[in-house]
Formats: C-alpha cells, sequence, structure tokens
C-alpha cells in the first residue's frame, strides 16, 4: 500500500519507518515548508496514494481533510488540537464523500485505558462522596492544553458527572512523552486510574492500524474507538 505522510516530524518519521517494516511504500507530500499549499494543489500530489496519514498542525487539519477529499484518499487525522473545527471538517468530507479515521489518541493501549475510565465513572458516580480529576503530562513542544486525550477523558467522566467540576491539570515540560491520570477523590480514600506511554511507537502503530483499515472502507468518518471496537469484536470471537 501506497501511504502519504503530511507532516514528517518525529511522528511522520515513526511512522514511516513502521510502514516500511510491514511492507508498505510512503512519500512525504507535505512539511512544515508547504504551509501555503492551497487544498486543491495539496489534493494534486495525493492523487496516486491509497490513504494518507496526518501529524502536521491544528492550523493545517482543515486544509489537509480537503485535500484528502478532493482526491478521494482517505485520511488518519493523527494531529490533536483542532476540535473547534470540527462541524467544518466533518461538513467538507461529507461534501466530497471522502473517509476520515481521527481520534484523541492513536495508542490502542489509551483506548483500552478510554473504555477502564468509562467503566470506572459508571462505579464511582454511584457513590456521591467519590469527585473525579484529571491530570496529564506532555514534552514541552506539545501546543494544546489541554490535550485530546485529557478532553476526552473528560468527555467520558462528564458523562457521570457536570464537566464544569472535572478539574483538569495539564504540565508541559522536557520530553515527556505522554501521562494520563484519572483519580476519584474521597474524604477516606483515594482510587487512581494512569496510563503513561513509554515511547511514541504505540500512536504510530496505530496510526498505521487506522490506515490500513480505513484504506479498505473509502468512506465515512470514524472515530479511532469504531477500529477499536471492530478488533475487539474480532478477537473475542
Amino acid at each position: 500500500m501506497k501511504i502519504a505522510l503530511i507532516g514528517y516530524g518525529r511522528m511522520g518519521k515513526l511512522v514511516q519507518a513502521r510502514a516500511h517494516a510491514r511492507g508498505h511504500e510512503t512519500g512525504i507530500v507535505a512539511t512544515s515548508r508547504d504551509g501555503a499549499l492551497a487544498a486543491t494543489e495539496l489534493a494534486a500530489r495525493l492523487r496516486d496514494y491509497a490513504v494518507a496519514i496526518d501529524f502536521s498542525v491544528a492550523e493545517a487539519v482543515l486544509r489537509n481533510v480537503e485535500a484528502c477529499a478532493l482526491a478521494r484518499v482517505p485520511l488518519v487525522e493523527g494531529t490533536t488540537g483542532w476540535g473547534a473545527q470540527s462541524d467544518e471538517v466533518r461538513r467538507t468530507v461529507e461534501q466530497y464523500g471522502g473517509a476520515l479515521v481521527y481520534g484523541a489518541n492513536f495508542s490502542v493501549g489509551a483506548n483500552l485505558f478510554f473504555r477502564l475510565v468509562a467503566y470506572a465513572a459508571d462505579l464511582f458516580a454511584a457513590f456521591a462522596d467519590y469527585a473525579p480529576f484529571i491530570e496529564e503530562a506532555h514534552h514541552a513542544r506539545k501546543r494544546d492544553a489541554p490535550s485530546g486525550t485529557a478532553l476526552k477523558l473528560r468527555e467520558l467522566l462528564a458523562r457521570r458527572w457536570p464537566a464544569e467540576t472535572i478539574s483538569v491539570a495539564a504540565t508541559r515540560a522536557g520530553h515527556i512523552p505522554g501521562t494520563h491520570r484519572v483519580g476519584f477523590d474521597a474524604p477516606d480514600d483515594q482510587i487512581l486510574l494512569q496510563h503513561e506511554a513509554r515511547t511514541r511507537e504505540g500512536f504510530a502503530a496505530g496510526a498505521l492500524l487506522a490506515a490500513e483499515w480505513i484504506a479498505a472502507r473509502r468512506q465515512g468518518i470514524y472515530e479511532f474507538s469504531d477500529l477499536m471496537d471492530h478488533l475487539i469484536s474480532e478477537r473475542r470471537r
């Protein structure tokens, strides 16, 4: 499969190495130097590819989505921080009959963590003494704070508590790959659930998994959790 890489920073390089190890071909179709490219110009570079993976910047997401939709190339959107544009992104994909997989976090482990947190929220919400909180930490270069993963965790907890009552603390320092902690605090005890990314390899692996999955579908908008549901169902058989 021929994979287009949009963005060629650390994540783009990790995805490329992992793709080559799995026998895929890759091409770099846009980097930070191509910020001025119009969607139609980027679409012209995409036409020979089976799927695209975007790890660029939030400001470029809408253009990248439009370019892939115009070129009829399914897109794995690994960039975060574009939540305010989500309605416009959805309209664009639907308008051109495109295909998109997006997610707050492409790590398989993090997505299993989401399910644990959702289940824990159902349990603790039955007891009024417990209050939820979120703590997250990332490397100093990560721009969005709170992270997309932290916002996803708050969304899961907000099914049981008002969102405005859920504290989210964000730290940006050094080279931290990513740590997320969800706690349930009461006068007598505290329960903590934590996901810690040891390397960024897990994000690259998940993005490539999503690329292989969406390339076979060619149309529609999916969250990475939809792919996870599919995998979990398959592996329970």
